[in-house]
């Protein structure tokens, strides 16, 4: 079932890296109850489109903060996220979903095709999700160099 706007947001725990987060703490839905919420799924760390696309949310991060906390998710272990995160400065967290609980509670684990193979990975889509926790945006199949025109109208 693909999630909607108006759908309550599925519950994920996981492990939170950078950020207020440092090396790493657990962080739950629930944490952000009374507040907005951000999670972006992208593919894989240190990758040109996922590079272009978290350096972009970096540069306008002084205006973003302030409006909703924002996590970038990754089947990705929590090694590759630090540096990652270190390599570009990235002041936001990521959230490592190796065992593709959360990717696929949100309905974007899917089947994916290059040069003719067919494989499982992470849709680049971004969920914006309300104080109640309900999702207030989606964005799906976002191209890196759009993603933040498109989400900012969404963090007023």
């Amino acid at each position: 079932m693909e999630l909607k706007v108006g759908d309550h947001a599925p519950y994920f725990e996981t492990t939170a890296v950078g950020g207020p987060y440092g090396s790493g703490q657990t962080v739950k839905l629930s944490d952000f109850t009374g507040s907005s919420l951000v999670l972006y799924f992208y593919p894989k760390d240190d990758t040109p489109g996922c590079t272009r696309q978290a350096c972009d949310l970096r540069d306008a991060w002084s205006d973003i903060k302030s409006k909703a906390a924002l996590f970038g998710v990754s089947v990705d272990p929590e090694q590759s996220h630090r540096e990652f995160i270190d390599k570009y400065g990235l002041p936001f967290p990521l959230l490592s979903d190796p065992g593709h609980k959360i990717v696929e509670a949100y309905g974007v684990w899917v089947e994916k095709e290059r040069d003719g193979n067919k494989y499982l990975g992470t849709e680049r889509t971004t969920f914006v999700i309300g104080p109640d926790q309900k999702i207030t945006a989606v964005l799906r199949k976002v191209d890196p160099k759009d993603h933040l025109e498109l989400l900012q109208p969404h963090l007023a």
